[in-house]
């Protein structure tokens, strides 16, 4: 089993710091997580126009900002000095924070562990650099939904890369949950929705057959408080949320 998956489960990950309480994928958002206690953190890899790996979901910086363009046409240098809006949420009122590098990110949380997933293929090798450089294979998992980027991310990985399956990966775990004689894809952990455009993903019989399979399973992203609950009744491995409070309500709860 790879050291990121290694410890106690289930396990609760802030998703994308916590997107209904703080700023998503802001350096206040996974601050005001790990305060929280969260040990596991989710956020996303954009690759700036000078070359650096930031933590970003879109393409776009238009929907959480003032300004406009792509995250590829902004200098690391200007990205910084962007202000990230925050919605109403749980908390009910708006904040604002800012993005982060994830070699920041790295270096900041040290004992922190992070999903990270890689938003495009020109993001892949300065992800990698950044997670070399700071030594930290051992607490990184790496998502996409390209099944290519991943492969290339495990062949220039100079460590033990932790995985979750891509979409065509994950149609491959499905049909072997059905009894087909496919063979195991690579990988380590299973993260997924419990639908996608309304087709059902989850089923007890997905996670029984993916955790015979050695994969852990992780659901993202469940807001809803009797989801939580219901799903680690049945046994997932871990649950993303963008409510870390609600979540971690629900842990403690059950002595987690």
């Amino acid at each position: 089993m790879h050291p990121y998956l290694s410890g106690p489960r289930p396990i609760a990950i802030a998703h994308r710091g916590g997107a209904l309480e703080a700023p998503e994928n802001t350096m206040e958002a996974f601050v005001a997580a790990a305060e929280l206690g969260y040990r596991y953190l989710e956020t996303d890899a954009q690759l700036t126009a000078d070359g650096v790996a930031v933590g970003f979901h879109d393409s776009m910086v238009d929907r959480v900002s003032n300004e406009q363009g792509a995250i590829s046409e902004w200098n690391w240098a200007d990205l910084q000095r962007l202000t990230i809006k925050g919605s109403e949420g749980d908390l009910g009122e708006v904040s604002t924070g800012r993005i982060a590098s994830i070699s920041e990110l790295l270096e900041r949380f040290p004992t922190n562990h992070f999903n990270i997933d890689a938003k495009s293929d020109e993001v892949v090798e300065p992800l990698i650099d950044a997670i070399t450089q700071a030594d930290a294979y051992d607490r990184v998992c790496l998502g996409s939904f390209s099944d290519a980027r991943l492969k290339r991310a495990r062949a220039i990985a100079t460590g033990n890369l932790c995985t979750s399956l891509g979409p065509k990966a994950i149609v491959v775990q499905i049909l072997r949950s059905w009894g087909l004689p496919l063979p195991r894809p690579a990988g380590d952990a299973l993260q997924i929705p419990i639908a996608e455009r309304g087709v059902p993903v989850f089923s007890e019989r997905l996670l029984k057959a993916a955790q015979r399979d050695g994969f852990a399973v992780h659901m993202w992203t469940i807001n809803d408080e009797a989801e939580m609950a219901r799903l680690l009744d049945l046994g997932v491995d871990g649950i993303m949320t963008d409510r870390p409070t609600a979540l971690k309500s629900i842990f403690e709860n059950r002595g987690l």
